[in-house]
């Protein structure tokens, strides 16, 4: 994996874990009054980076925003979020065991 692929993988994984605190952050407040829901925006400013090497891409951070057009928290879009995710980390996990797997038979020589 190169340089630019493994830092965009790390960065994504940044990102989804802040989205996942935020949904958790949301789903515990749904009923507090006044509270407005949080969102997490990453991937427009990563691919954005990605253009610029792995430097660019290595600065960049997960914005953590105020839902501006959401006066209250909708739990169905919320479980939603929280489930795609999940998922969404579950396969970038599985991207770089499987990254790891390959540089290991690499290194030891298939034995």
């Amino acid at each position: 994996m190169d340089a630019l692929s493994a830092i965009l993988t790390l960065k994504a994984l940044d990102g989804l874990e802040a989205r996942s605190v935020a949904t958790a952050q949301n789903l515990a407040n749904a009923n507090s009054p006044g509270y407005r829901p949080v969102r997490v925006s990453f991937e427009e400013t990563l691919a954005q980076a990605a253009a610029g090497g792995p430097l660019a891409a290595a600065r960049t951070a997960p914005r953590i925003l105020a839902d501006p057009a959401a006066d209250s928290v909708r739990m169905d879009l919320e479980l939603a979020t929280a489930s795609s995710t999940a998922m969404r980390y579950a396969a970038l996990v599985e991207v770089l065991n499987r990254q790891l797997q390959i540089d290991a038979v690499a290194v030891s020589g298939a034995r």
